[in-house]
């Protein structure tokens, strides 16, 4: 490495480290980096002349410098940053020129021409025939939305990047065409697997329902419906009690060492200062305990119903609270009442539907006032609990 190059290389180091926007997630120094490796790895295989190598070993580190003033033109900043680093290094005319066609060369749009365009064209493109691509791909999808230039999906991402390495790219230097042309070739067999099993799992029960819809049989649409809606809803009723459950379990804990540790040392006088923010604590921490039992207890209904009530379908047979104190023989009368209905049978359903979000909406309303008190007794606690220490250091 000569010294021009490594004074180049310890400026852009340090300019892109400490100017770099913090968008720039993949035309930063780890993407210089690699194509500076990848670069070397050309030259080491290729005959050039020494100049040729400082001019492709300078070009590697300066091609992307001026994303630190924006990715727009880039290419055009990043000469402007290199012709103005090198003058001032007293590079050579010659070397400076050659610079600037190399780092104009990476823009995608144009077809390098002379030898050294070509190493850094392709060392610039080395990551389509790496290991490390779908990371390095990852990283340039996440920067084009974090700078607002595109927003792509993981399925449109996977096409445009097949569409790009297939059918757009091609590596111009004898090496890249022998050494890295396979290597993309297996990355494409690789995006190309991931994009089918990307588009198998989309064929969700949403897709599903969609194709039953605009299909012959709209019956079987509409048990699609009722079924993925009821499992939702217990889905989340499952969630509230789990929520609920923590955070019962996390203050009987705190109670349970509140009552063994501190309310006994209350009994010394030195420690009556604790007297307030403990009752504080307790209050709190008691009241979060009642209002989570509240969220989980189950209402208990009636449980009977009468024939003029199935007659007229005012009860939903599919909901236990309804019949769980009524004889066998009435209920499977009722049931053969509502089979033989199919408005009856929906209705049922709707029903059951509007109850369990009516009893969800309770729920997380509840579980939601419990958390706000828990999180307001933890903050009050602790200030009552500062104050009381501060107190007691004055007096």
């Amino acid at each position: 490495m000569t010294p021009l190059v490594e004074k180049t290389r310890e400026y852009v180091e340090s300019s892109l480290i400490n100017r770099l926007p913090s968008n720039c997630i993949y035309h930063n120094l780890t993407h210089t980096k690699r194509v500076v490796k990848s670069t070397k790895e050309i030259i080491d295989n290729t005959v050039l002349s020494d100049e040729d190598k400082e001019i492709l070993l300078l070009s590697a580190w300066m091609h992307d410098i001026g994303h630190i003033e924006g990715c727009v033109n880039h290419e055009e900043k990043s000469v402007e940053w290199a012709r103005e680093f090198l003058q001032k290094e007293g590079a050579t005319t010659s070397i400076i020129e050659g610079v600037t066609k190399c780092i104009r060369a990476t823009r995608m749009d144009l077809v390098p021409a002379e030898k050294n365009e070509k190493i850094i064209r392709d060392a610039d493109a080395s990551h389509f025939a790496k290991d490390y691509f779908e990371e390095a791909s990852e990283f340039l999808r996440l920067e084009l939305e974090l700078q607002d230039i595109a927003h792509y999906s993981k399925l449109e991402w996977l096409e445009g990047n097949i569409n790009l390495l297939k059918d757009k790219h091609v590596y111009y230097s004898e090496y890249a065409k022998e050494y890295w042309t396979p290597k993309k070739e297996e990355n494409i067999k690789i995006m190309k697997k991931e994009l089918k099993d990307i588009k198998k799992d989309e064929k969700s029960e949403v897709n599903e329902l969609k194709k039953e819809l605009k299909s012959k049989d709209p019956e079987k649409a509409i048990q699609s419906v009722y079924r993925i809606t009821l499992r939702n809803h217990i889905k989340l009723s499952d969630i509230a009690d789990t929520k609920a459950n923590i955070l019962l379990s996390v203050n009987a804990i705190i109670i349970s060492i509140a009552l063994s540790n501190l309310i006994p040392k209350l009994d010394n006088p030195s420690n009556q200062y604790l007297l307030y923010p403990t009752l504080v604590f307790l209050v709190f921490t008691v009241a979060s305990i009642i209002l989570s039992i509240i969220a989980t207890r189950p209402n208990i209904t009636s449980g009977k119903f009468t024939r003029e009530d199935v007659e007229k379908k005012n009860v939903n047979l599919l909901f236990f609270g309804n019949f769980h104190k009524m004889n066998l023989s009435e209920f499977q009368w009722a049931m053969n009442e509502m089979i033989n209905d199919k408005e009856y049978i929906y209705s049922s359903l709707t029903k059951d539907l509007y109850f369990l979000g009516v009893v969800l909406q309770r729920k997380y309303r509840i579980l939601r006032l419990t958390y706000t008190i828990f999180m307001i007794g933890i903050i009050v606690s602790v200030i009552a609990f500062a104050i009381s220490v501060s107190l007691l250091g004055t007096s």
